[in-house]
């Protein structure tokens, strides 16, 4: 490859730009939700500020780590998020919340593996897609070591249960195969077989059917399972072009449930308008357009794929989000990066852009 330029500056704005908008929202949708719980309307403003300044910091850091050593650490990376991923699911270690054990605590603070796996994952497929590069097209020597690694650590996530995380990893996977060049027919076939598995999951747990069908027929169950995307739908409704204005919303004020994490979305649409919802829209395809275009200027075919995974696990996330509290998609718990409120995740995402933003000096303009 050859020798190092300038990092993508029209990148590195977009990503600062996008924490700058989430620190401003979490407090816009959390004040009075914090001042209620916990006496301190600052207390998500705080902790999430917290947490941008130590993304900020790895990524800077990430941005100076020479990408050839994720080669070397490839294997104790996915076993790492493996052990972390078994770890949450012991009584009294991993913490639970809202049916699922997705936490560890640390002190005062939590963190969520699942997340931490969403990076190692991408990490480890760039290094075994880039090994496997002469077999993938050959079912048993390239297309099903690649399913079975990931399936361990994607069936782990399904055991919190976080299916939402799960699925997600699963398109992310999915992607990656078929830009490396596995044979389509595998593809349809191991989609085709995934059909009645997923069926059963969803139907195995009663709030995962009531999601379903709150996404299907919103208007049956206005107070029950559809309140949350009717409460989402109104927050847009009332947005209309220029919005309510910052800290006017009344969503927030305990109708939207999750208001600055899985549907902070919905807030902007509502304080900001179409046009700050827009705005939100326009730097993800910013970041989406600029990481693909990275990825298809690296020659070497592990920064090619490590770049991809990186762009993939942050915008397709976005997009998944944002057709959530639109009603596009049934409800999947996944938060908007960078701007919903979570420490793991802003983290996690600003480390793979460290990771995106090194390998951008890499790549060749055209």
């Amino acid at each position: 490859m050859k020798g190092k330029r300038r990092v993508d500056l029209v990148l590195l704005f977009v990503t600062l730009m996008l924490v700058s908008i989430g620190i401003v929202m979490v407090y816009s949708t959390s004040a009075i939700l914090a001042n209620e719980r916990f006496g301190d309307p600052y207390y998500f403003l705080k902790r999430q500020a917290l947490f941008a300044g130590i993304g900020i910091l790895l990524m800077s850091l990430f941005i100076f780590f020479p990408y050839e050593g994720f080669k070397r650490l490839a294997y104790p990376i996915f076993l790492v998020s493996i052990l972390l991923l078994m770890v949450v699911l012991i009584p009294g270690i991993g913490y639970r919340a809202g049916g699922s054990m997705r936490w560890i605590r640390v002190g005062g603070f939590s963190f969520q593996p699942s997340e931490c796996a969403k990076l190692g994952l991408v990490i480890f497929l760039a290094y075994l897609l880039t090994k496997k590069e002469e077999k993938i097209r050959s079912f048993f020597f390239g297309f099903l070591p690649v399913v079975l690694f990931s399936g361990i650590l994607i069936g782990l996530i399904l055991k919190e249960p976080d299916f939402g995380t799960a699925l997600f990893l699963i398109i992310l996977v999915f992607i990656l195969l078929f830009i490396s060049g596995a044979r389509v027919i595998y593809l349809v076939s191991a989609f085709l077989i995934a059909i009645p598995l997923v069926y059963t999951f969803l139907m195995s747990a009663e709030y995962r059917y009531k999601r379903l069908m709150g996404f299907i027929r919103p208007w049956e169950d206005p107070k029950g399972s559809s309140f949350q995307i009717i409460q989402s739908f109104l927050s847009f409704g009332s947005g209309g072009l220029f919005g309510q204005g910052l800290g006017e919303g009344r969503q927030k004020l305990f109708f939207l449930p999750a208001p600055h994490t899985d549907f902070i979305f919905s807030i902007i649409g509502e304080e900001l308008g179409l046009i700050g919802a827009m705005v939100v829209v326009l730097l993800f395809f910013i970041l989406a357009f600029r990481g693909i275009q990275i990825a298809l200027s690296l020659q070497e075919r592990f920064a090619c794929y490590l770049a991809l995974g990186v762009t993939l696990m942050i915008s397709l996330q976005a997009v998944i989000n944002m057709g959530v509290v639109l009603g596009l998609l049934p409800t999947k718990g996944l938060t908007l990066p960078f701007i919903s409120y979570g420490g793991t995740s802003l983290v996690v995402n600003l480390m793979g852009m460290g990771i995106l933003l090194h390998l951008s000096s890499y790549a060749e303009r055209r």
